[in-house]
């Protein structure tokens, strides 16, 4: 069987291919936007880059950088169109199904592809806000629904995103709502002991979506006590949260390490972290099923996470297994949260327990391997 996967290059994808390694499929990745060298962690994927430029003639980055009116124009007939190099991929891969991960950047580009070749099977991932947050993602309803229309085959990570597509009139197979990296491999190594955690650890985005700023000022209105012999690590920070804390009075005297986003810190240092955290917490305005939400839950981390369209209550029972942020906005309510976590080691003992039982129950990589190898089995006959 022929895969043709279509995704940008990134860490949930190259964990999702994985699963299908010693399959038996003959599997190719489409590299969408053409983005960096090969990717040696799935190498035995039939990788498709190097196809955007026509020439990639000398001092191009000089020009891109400072002529860049005229680079576009350069540009304009350097670069090949994704449709026309998707055609081509197409006759001559002959793919029984092609895989497109995300709509924006993943699918829209071959739409009119898939449109024209309507006797291959396609099946679409939605990842985090792509279904939920669609309009404010600047996507056109006529767009949303000519793009779900051509869908065969549905793979959500979570199960509002489900319905909202089942609302949008959508009547084709749903193979199910699977984490969007295809399972989680938790190192319970590294899971301590409620009384050995001493870190509070936090999801640094604010980029519209993302509202780490509120769980800043959250912070701020804590009784100092309550947080000074704590390690705060914020990780895939934003420059304007790391600007925030270092300007804060209140911060001066906590101790706090800041990873900014795009800095490396392998997944296996992050669950070490969340190993030893006594919660996690992430707030934003629109998502599907945060991965690191479930790897903090799997690591033991009590979860203080915000709730965009009832998402994280589709594991998190507020005040059983975490708590959640009904207002991203608001502040005080995550202040609230995170001092009503902190003074109760009971709630915190027996979630951890749940949480990691729950997590390795319901996400466990290795459990997911075969139901994930047989999804491609089903689709076709």
């Amino acid at each position: 069987m022929k895969i043709l996967m279509v995704a940008i290059p990134n860490h949930h994808f190259f964990q999702w291919v994985n699963q299908l390694k010693d399959s038996g499929y003959d599997v190719y990745w489409f590299d969408v936007t053409d983005g960096g060298n090969k990717v040696e962690r799935i190498d035995w994927v039939h990788q498709i880059k190097g196809w955007k430029l026509r020439y990639d003639f000398p001092l191009r980055h000089f020009l891109k950088n400072k002529l860049p009116r005229i680079y576009e124009g350069v540009q304009f007939y350097n670069e090949r169109k994704t449709a026309t190099v998707f055609k081509k991929l197409i006759n001559e891969i002959k793919p029984d199904s092609v895989h497109c991960f995300e709509m924006r950047l993943a699918g829209f580009p071959i739409l009119e592809v898939m449109v024209q070749n309507p006797n291959i099977k396609f099946i679409y991932s939605s990842w985090g806000s792509d279904i939920y947050f669609y309009k404010e993602l600047g996507v056109q309803e006529v767009q949303f629904k000519q793009f779900l229309s051509r869908v065969d085959y549905l793979i959500t990570d979570c199960k509002r995103d489900y319905e909202i597509v089942k609302e949008k009139g959508f009547k084709n197979a749903f193979l199910g709502a699977y984490i969007g990296n295809g399972g989680l491999a938790i190192e319970e190594k590294y899971i301590q002991a409620i009384n050995e955690r001493n870190v509070l650890i936090i999801k640094g985005y604010e980029d519209g979506v993302g509202k780490a700023l509120k769980i800043i000022e959250a912070i701020e209105l804590l009784p100092l006590k309550l947080v000074q012999k704590l390690e705060i690590i914020i990780y895939s920070t934003d420059i304007v949260v790391k600007e925030r804390v270092e300007n804060s009075r209140f911060f001066e005297s906590l101790k706090v390490k800041i990873f900014i986003r795009g800095q490396f810190i392998s997944n296996a240092d992050l669950l070490q972290l969340m190993g030893k955290s006594l919660i996690h917490i992430a707030n934003s305005i629109s998502d599907g099923m945060p991965n690191v939400l479930l790897e903090a839950m799997g690591m033991g981390a009590f979860p203080i996470q915000s709730n965009p369209g009832k998402v994280s209550g589709e594991v998190i029972t507020h005040g059983v297994n975490g708590f959640l942020i009904e207002n991203p906005l608001d502040s005080k309510e995550i202040a609230n949260w995170i001092e009503k976590a902190l003074e109760n080691i009971e709630l915190r003992e027996n979630a951890q327990k749940y949480n990691v039982d729950f997590v390795n129950d319901n996400y466990n990589r290795k459990r997911l391997k075969q139901e994930i190898v047989q999804l491609y089995k089903d689709i076709l006959p």
